[in-house]
C-alpha cells in the first residue's frame, strides 16, 4: 500500500500540493474556448423535455430520474482522440450502467455553448438544449455571472468525496470561486517537448531567460503558438510563465489589478519583441494551434514543442506524429497548471442525467484510463488519489501511473515548477496586447 501511494501521490502532488488559487483546460486547456473553427454549435439531436423530478440529497432519486434520459454535452470537438475517448468510455458506461444515451455535441469553441444558454435566457428558453458543459476560467465566470448555472450540487454527487475541495487550486477557477456550480473533470499543466536524440537533458534552457538566450544561439528554431487565436491557449500560458518571471512572481497575477497590469507589461512585450527576430520565420507568423506547431517540431522546423497532457510526449508518440525519443520538460519555475470542469446550466433539460455524467467523469477507473496517452486524452487526475480506498480502483490508478514512462514530465519536476493561472480578466488583454504590441509591429 505504502508503494503504491507514493505513485498516486507523486503523479498528483503538482496540483493537489498548490496553495494559491488557480483556473481551469483545455484543461485542458481546452474548455476556455480554444477550439479550433468557427460557426455556430450543433442543436443537440433530441428535442428538450422537461426533466424527471429527484431529489439531490437521494442519489438514487437521480438514478431513477435520469434512467431513459439522454444527456447533451457540449464539448470541444477539435479532436478526434478525445472525441473517441468520450463516447467509448463514457458514452458506453452510461447505457450499460444507468439506461442513459450520451448526445455528444462537438462545438468549435465552448462560448458557442455559452452563447447558446444565453441567447436561450435571453428568449425566455427553458428548457433548453444543454445539459452540460466542458467548461473553465472565463466562460464559467460569464455563466455564473448570468446566474445560469445549477447551483449547490458539485459537492453532493458521491464521487466528490475523492476530490479535494479544501484545495484552491480545485475551489477557485482562474481566481474566480467555484461554488458548488462546477464539478472538476481532469488536471493539466504548461510543459515543453524536445526530441532527447536532438539535444541532451543539459542543454535544456531552465527559465524565460535562459530560453531567449538559447534562442538567439540557435536562431530560426523555436517559436511559440499565437496566443490570440482560437486555438492560442498554449500560447496564452507561454505568455503568462513570461509575464510572472518578468515580474518577480505569480502570486500577485491571482486577481485582477489593472494598475499591476500597466506596470508590467511592457516587460513583457518587450522580451517578445527582443525575441521575435530569433524565432522560427522571424516571428512573422505564428503556429495557430498545438497540432500545427506540433508539426513543426516532427518535420526538424523547430525544437520545442508545448503541451499541458500529463503524459507529457506521450499522446503523441502513440499517435505516431513524434518519435519516441520525443520527452517533456518543465522550466524551474511559472510552469502553470489548472483543474477544467463540468457545468449544467440553470435551463437544462435533462439535469439528473447530466449529474449522472458529473459523477462518472470522477470515477477511479476512468481517471486511471484518461492519463493514458493510448486512450487518446493525456491530461491529469481531478480526484485526490489517496481518498480512494477501493483495492480494484487502487490497482487501476497504480498501472495507469507506471504506464506514463520517460515521455512525461517527472513528477517531482511538475510539482516544483506549479504555478496558478491568473485571474480571467487577465485573458483579453493578453490576446489584444499581444496583437497591438508585438504582432502588428
Amino acid at each position: 500500500m505504502k508503494r503504491i501511494v507514493f505513485l498516486f501521490v507523486a503523479l498528483t502532488m503538482l496540483l493537489a500540493a498548490c496553495s494559491s488559487p488557480t483556473g481551469g483546460a483545455p484543461a485542458s486547456p481546452l474548455p476556455s474556448g480554444e477550439g479550433q473553427g468557427e460557426g455556430n454549435p450543433p442543436v443537440a439531436t433530441d428535442a428538450p423535455n422537461a426533466a424527471g423530478e429527484f431529489d439531490l440529497n437521494n442519489w438514487d432519486s437521480v438514478l431513477a430520474a435520469a434512467k431513459g434520459q439522454t444527456v447533451n454535452w457540449y464539448i470541444w470537438g477539435g479532436s478526434d482522440s478525445i472525441n473517441a475517448f468520450v463516447d467509448n468510455f463514457y458514452g458506453k458506461a452510461l447505457k450499460e450502467r444507468y439506461g442513459i444515451t450520451l448526445n455528444r455535441v462537438p462545438i468549435a469553441q465552448t462560448s458557442d455553448a455559452v452563447n447558446q444558454v444565453l441567447s436561450e435566457k435571453q428568449a425566455g428558453v427553458d428548457p433548453g438544449a444543454v445539459d452540460l458543459i466542458w467548461i473553465n476560467g472565463e466562460n464559467f465566470f460569464t455563466l455564473k455571472q448570468a446566474d445560469m448555472l445549477y447551483k449547490d450540487w458539485a459537492q453532493k454527487i458521491p464521487n466528490a468525496a475523492l476530490v479535494n475541495w479544501d484545495n484552491p487550486a480545485i475551489n477557485l477557477d482562474f481566481g474566480h470561486p467555484v461554488d458548488n456550480q462546477e464539478s472538476p473533470w481532469s488536471s493539466a499543466q504548461f510543459q515543453f517537448i524536445y526530441d532527447s536524440a536532438r539535444m541532451s537533458a543539459d542543454e535544456l534552457p531552465r527559465s524565460y531567460t535562459a530560453l531567449k538566450e538559447w534562442a538567439c544561439a540557435h536562431p530560426g528554431r523555436l517559436t511559440y503558438i499565437d496566443p490570440s487565436g482560437s486555438g492560442g491557449f498554449l500560447g496564452k500560458r507561454f505568455l503568462k510563465g513570461a509575464l510572472y518571471e518578468l515580474s518577480g512572481g505569480a502570486q500577485q497575477w491571482l486577481t485582477f489589478d489593472q494598475a499591476l497590469w500597466d506596470q508590467h507589461s511592457p516587460a513583457l512585450w518587450t522580451y517578445l519583441n527582443d525575441l521575435k527576430p530569433c524565432l522560427w520565420r522571424n516571428g512573422e507568423t505564428y503556429p495557430q494551434d498545438e497540432s500545427e506547431l506540433v508539426n513543426l517540431f516532427a518535420n526538424n522546423e523547430v525544437d520545442f514543442s508545448m503541451t499541458n497532457d500529463i503524459a507529457g510526449a506521450g499522446r503523441w508518440i502513440a499517435d505516431g506524429r513524434m518519435p519516441e525519443t520525443a520527452r517533456a520538460f518543465v522550466f524551474d519555475n511559472y510552469m502553470i497548471g489548472d483543474f477544467n470542469y463540468v457545468a449544467i446550466p440553470l435551463n437544462a433539460p435533462h439535469k439528473a442525467a447530466a449529474l449522472v455524467l458529473a459523477n462518472l467523469l470522477l470515477e477511479p477507473e476512468f481517471q486511471a484510463a484518461q492519463i493514458l496517452p493510448e486512450n487518446g486524452f493525456g491530461l491529469g487526475y481531478a480526484i485526490d488519489v489517496t481518498r480512494v480506498t477501493d483495492p480494484a480502483s487502487l490497482s487501476d490508478l497504480e498501472t495507469a501511473a507506471a504506464k506514463l514512462g520517460d515521455a512525461a514530465t517527472p513528477a517531482a519536476d511538475l510539482a516544483k515548477s506549479l504555478a496558478s493561472d491568473s485571474a480571467a480578466e487577465y485573458q483579453n488583454l493578453i490576446e489584444q496586447d499581444w496583437l497591438k504590441f508585438v504582432l502588428q509591429k
